[in-house]
């Protein structure tokens, strides 16, 4: 029988009221690096004390910037049923989420000293209410959240506080495979550990939903790593450890590491902005391209972005690209699948151009396209006036990822709904992806805010995980 792996975020470890403490001692001294081969910062020599080969030099300046993160919040407990209207109008029951408290911990890089800015993932700090920093020294401070990207899995914290020691960022560029890496966090709150391995491989994509590429490593990574530090030899901050790829969820050599190229792009943004504005081209992946469908498609290769669908009116509909085309490059780079190519573009600022290289019935085709802002941190709130029947909820334009996955063209996307708001009366839930109102294909939000406002019955017509159901609103 075949054994299932998966890919998971680093989850914070939760914090029991008991801890099981254990100490496991290692030791392997490394080969010295070879008289004649010169130290670049792709081929570093091990530094050296005492005589001997030794992290230890390099890591005394380091451990001072990595910190320890604790995170106390609440999070939702979902019950299932009550997403059915007539279930808790048939028992009456209360449209009222229960909450439970939990604490979690995680680790953290100070990359500003002066102005005291932490980062770590966004997975480490969602849902908190309360998030503290720990120090090297044990100094503990409230940490203030400045911004988080959900879909880079980076946030920013910032701490007031002297004397801190910041980390100072490598080229994640120039990285090769085989380079030497040390990584450092508080595995299972053990705080101030350091495991050393080689980088395995680089330009891990399509091993999440979020965006980018990775930097695969076989240095030990385990929950409570999210956040630390990725470290070459010069003692830079390379990546961010983010996943491991696991059976049981602890270490089995194979974790994953955000580059620090994209983390400081993410992270200019949050201190910026407090949030990311993420660029689009408006196209949905198809499957992958099989020897087979490359034949019949007559593509001339099976390495590239195949494009399963346009959005209407999206840059790429405007710049002329068609269902089945295959993208095989971006701006001279070449792409190998559809999740490259997302993680490109989303990358990219609104307002950019995109020059791509496509096949479209074996003939090769240039399209420049200009990027567009992915809509889907805009949101709307119903308020009263505008429709009492749907004040309390949040909606937001439908973006690619969503369209892909409900296979729908169209809709806006339910993004919150508040207890006990009419939204949630008449049986409204996040997540939720209106697709037409009273029959008419919605095509923008712009679009359904005038249609919610009319008078009379309104029939909604909704996407709700694999399944679809109307609901009237009188």
């Amino acid at each position: 029988m075949s054994k299932e792996f998966t890919v998971k975020l680093i989850a914070p470890l939760a914090v029991s009221a008991s801890i099981l403490a254990a100490a496991f001692m290692m030791s392997s001294a490394p080969p010295p690096a070879h008289a004649d081969i010169p130290a670049t910062p792709t081929n570093q020599q091990l530094p050296v004390q005492g005589g001997v080969p030794s992290l230890a030099p390099m890591l005394k300046p380091v451990m001072p910037a990595i910190v320890n993160i604790s995170v106390t919040g609440e999070v939702e407990v979902h019950n299932p049923l009550m997403d059915d209207p007539f279930f808790r109008r048939f028992f009456n029951a209360p449209d009222q989420p229960q909450e439970r408290e939990f604490q979690s911990v995680g680790s953290g890089v100070i990359v500003d000293a002066g102005k005291g800015y932490v980062i770590t993932n966004n997975h480490v700090v969602k849902d908190a209410k309360e998030i503290k920093v720990r120090l090297n020294d044990d100094r503990e401070f409230d940490a203030k959240l400045v911004g988080r990207d959900e879909g880079t899995d980076v946030a920013v914290l910032q701490i007031k506080a002297d004397n801190l020691t910041a980390l100072p960022l490598g080229d994640s560029d120039s990285l090769q495979v085989g380079d030497f890496v040390v990584a450092i966090g508080s595995p299972y709150n053990l705080r101030q550990t350091v495991t050393s391995g080689i980088v395995s491989a680089l330009g891990r994509t399509g091993i999440s939903d979020g965006l980018g590429d990775f930097i695969q490593t076989d240095a030990s990574i385990n929950p409570g790593n999210s956040g630390g530090a990725l470290v070459n030899l010069k003692g830079e901050l390379v990546g961010v450890p983010s996943m491991i790829y696991s059976q049981s969820g602890g270490n089995v050599g194979i974790g994953f590491a955000i580059p620090v190229n994209l983390v400081h792009t993410i992270m200019t943004q949050l201190i910026d902005h407090g949030s990311v504005e993420r660029g689009h081209i408006g196209i949905v992946g198809g499957q992958e391209v099989t020897p087979e469908l490359a034949k019949a498609l007559n593509l001339p290769s099976n390495r590239g972005a195949l494009v399963g669908r346009v959005l209407p009116k999206s840059p790429a509909d405007k710049a002329g690209i068609k269902a089945g085309d295959l993208i095989v490059e971006a701006n001279g780079k070449p792409i190998i699948d559809f999740g490259q190519l997302r993680s490109l573009v989303g990358l990219m600022r609104v307002g950019d151009k995109v020059d791509l290289k496509l096949y479209r019935d074996g003939k090769p085709k240039d399209v420049s396209v200009k990027i567009g802002k992915d809509d889907k941190t805009e949101t709307a709130s119903i308020s009263k006036d505008v429709s009492p029947r749907l004040a309390g909820a949040t909606f937001a334009p439908l973006d690619e990822e969503t369209a892909n996955a409900a296979d729908v063209d169209s809709g806006v996307v339910v993004k919150d709904v508040q207890p006990n708001s009419a939204a949630a009366n008449v049986g409204l839930r996040p997540g939720d992806i209106i697709i037409a109102i009273n029959r008419q294909p919605i095509e923008s939000l712009e679009q359904f805010n005038k249609l919610v406002a009319g008078k009379g019955q309104l029939l909604l017509q909704l996407r709700r995980g694999p399944g679809a159901l109307f609901l009237i609103l009188q």
